[in-house]
């Protein structure tokens, strides 16, 4: 029961700091400091330029490479969902594999399972999120396509188009950027794999990374100049 305790705090553990370091990125007055909040600032910057140009083939060609990355993520989340289902089916093969390590790491069959159907829950709600991503980008290229001709710039309508476009492409950033934080911290699930104790670790390494590339990385220091 002991070991069944560490599993379950470490899980408890591994799933507060996605929650705490979600919301705190997102919703914080901390986070609005962070690199996806100062790309956001760029696209908004980005589409009241494109409103002065009148030819917008370039920007076209943008929006269609962001939207092929976003479907390489949504189809690789399906692969790894694919992988998960296949643990999950090869249960007694992996724990005999696991059984002849020189090191008991071992779980039961049913503990095994939850882990695979963790793994398979976390690669589910990173399809929804790029899946989602992509119809967004797709609407911001509708959206693009409407945008008034450079003539009509000064217009009422012509800003309230700005808006609208920026807002419906920050919501399409913020949704790739939490299918790729589910990436991420799948790579800190898979220590549990090998001991509640790696996970504890594992996680903990995702969060300093993660949280490094949004507040301490080069990237970030460039888009604050």
């Amino acid at each position: 029961m002991t070991g069944y305790w560490t599993d379950i705090l470490a899980v408890g553990f591994f799933a507060l700091e996605w929650l705490v370091y979600a919301l705190t990125l997102e919703h914080s007055a901390y986070g609005r400091d962070s690199l996806s909040a100062r790309m956001n600032r760029y696209r908004e910057v980005w589409v009241r330029r494109m409103l002065h140009r009148e030819t917008r083939m370039v920007d076209m060609q943008i929006m269609a490479s962001l939207q092929s990355g976003t479907a390489f993520f949504a189809s690789t989340s399906l692969f790894a969902l694919g992988g998960a289902l296949a643990l999950l089916h090869a249960t007694n093969d992996a724990l005999a594999v696991l059984g002849a390590l020189p090191v008991n790491l071992t779980p039961s069959p049913a503990l095994w399972e939850v882990k695979c159907i963790g793994l398979i829950l976390i690669c589910v709600y990173a399809f929804f999120k790029f899946a989602w991503a992509y119809r967004l980008f797709n609407y911001v290229a509708i959206l693009f396509g409407g945008m008034p001709p450079a003539d009509r710039r000064d217009t009422p309508e012509a800003e309230a188009h700005v808006i609208r476009t920026s807002r419906l492409f920050e919501s399409a950033g913020r949704h790739f950027n939490r299918g790729q934080r589910a990436f991420f911290f799948a790579l800190g699930y898979l220590g549990w794999f090998v001991s509640p104790w790696v996970l504890f670790v594992t996680t903990a390494a995702v969060v300093v990374v993660t949280w490094r590339r949004q507040f301490a990385s080069n990237a970030w220091q460039a888009m604050g100049s």
